[in-house]
């Protein structure tokens, strides 16, 4: 993801070094020397195995980069919550030099069972493994990860949340690597959209997976991780340097370990959603059913048939450039795009697909929608998140993106048939 920083007073004390590290738009480092590192599954386990709890989350917390500052917040709000004999709070977090130099200013990487205290400046969980020099970026560090947490604390149901920035699926040819989640400066690496997939499909399923991470709800996304979790929580948009409020989360769940999957999305969904609307800070997140997502494809592949048959590629292009858009300019909520197809065709098949495809994302993909419109500042005007449902979809004004074809949804879709006849 590429987390969008708030002006607050970390962050603008973070902008110094931010500048000097040469951190481009999407989190990704300008310049970065490669490091030796070793192998994750070299490091000997000797955690013992706890007994099943009702849930075990998992956080994925890949502090390696500007966001740093805000790992070591977020691992604070967990420990004001804090595991219990129902659940678990894991966490794998890694550190680097030049951003935060809090708690010891340890480097490197560490996981943990977060356990409740009282000082909010302070992790004082015990350390259950000290790995070094781990990269979080190969996405088989965030394999070695879920699978050592699934092992040592088992649970009736699980959730994985990978922390970091993020930027959706797309690669783009001015930029040095992929685009996607879990930047790691200190290798240059980072774990693209195709890796994710591949992480979830070897890590096992989950019944939940967050990301807390910028522009990651989108159906190119979704579609790569559908097969392994039961529901998905995301951002269409960037999200606040802050994330997640993990306090908020945290504390329901722990009081009611009971709680369905759904229910865990939901709270997801509600608690990073309220916290941003008591702020009055734009915000978006979503909770997607991942069993819906074939049909959301079916849907999607007859929409887009039907406007190439109508061959009414002005109004397509209107949609597109009217729909709402996110930091991503080429990211567009699908369901606005299609609204306004509908609202402008004289096609009645046209109308009948885009009727369709709405009413499928409103009632059956999309769980739950939360929006807060951004008020604006110094450095945007206001923005209206109202009309966006809950899922993204990559429409560009130009060719595609190198490497779109190489997912799940471009080689089952004919979206990609759609954007290249919308482009020519």
């Amino acid at each position: 993801m590429m987390r969008k920083l708030s002006l607050s007073a970390v962050a603008v004390s973070m902008l110094a070094s931010v500048v000097s590290a040469q951190t481009g738009f999407d989190g990704e480092p300008l310049s970065i020397k490669k490091v030796s590192v070793p192998e994750v599954s070299q490091v000997a386990d000797r955690s013992p195995k706890a007994a099943q709890a009702e849930w075990t989350i998992m956080v994925f917390g890949n502090g390696k980069n500007d966001l740093e500052p805000f790992l070591m917040k977020d691992l604070n709000e967990m420990e004001m919550v804090g595991s219990n004999a129902k659940l678990n709070i894991i966490v794998e977090a890694g550190r680097i030099d030049g951003y935060d130099a809090s708690d010891g200013d340890w480097k490197g990487v560490r996981r943990y069972r977060i356990t409740k205290d009282n000082n909010t400046s302070k992790v004082s969980s015990k350390v259950i493994k000290d790995l070094g020099q781990v990269d979080m970026g190969d996405y088989k560090s965030l394999v070695d990860f879920g699978k050592w947490a699934k092992q040592a604390y088992p649970a009736k149901k699980y959730m994985l949340i990978v922390w970091n920035h993020g930027s959706g699926w797309t690669k783009s040819g001015k930029r040095r690597i992929t685009k996607g989640i879990s930047y790691d400066e200190q290798s240059g690496n980072h774990i693209n959209t195709v890796q994710f997939g591949q992480a979830l499909r070897e890590l096992g399923k989950v019944d939940v997976i967050g990301s807390d991470a910028c522009l990651m709800q989108m159906a190119e996304v979704d579609y790569e991780l559908k097969d392994f979790v039961d529901y998905i929580v995301g951002s269409e948009e960037t999200e606040p340097g802050d994330g997640y409020t993990y306090n908020t989360f945290l504390g329901p769940v722990a009081a009611n370990p009971a709680m369905s999957p759904m229910e865990v999305g939901k709270q997801a969904v509600n608690a990073y959603s309220d916290h941003y609307k008591a702020q009055n800070s734009g915000s978006t997140q979503s909770l997607v059913k991942s069993a819906a997502i074939p049909q959301m494809l079916k849907l999607v592949n007859e929409f887009a048939y039907a406007m190439t048959q109508a061959n009414e590629k002005d109004l397509a292009k209107a949609a597109r450039d009217g729909a709402v858009q996110f930091a991503d300019a080429k990211n567009k909520d699908l369901y606005d795009f299609t609204r306004l197809m509908v609202a402008s065709t004289k096609n009645a098949d046209v109308k009948a697909k885009g009727q369709a495809l709405m009413s499928f994302i409103s009632s059956d993909l999309v769980l739950l929608n939360r929006t807060n419109n951004d008020p604006g500042g110094y450095w945007n005007g206001p923005v209206d998140y109202s009309p966006a449902k809950g899922i993204a979809i990559y429409i560009p004004s130009s060719s595609l993106g190198d490497g779109y074809t190489d997912m799940q949804w471009a080689k089952y879709s004919n979206w990609d048939e759609f954007l290249t006849w919308l482009n020519s």
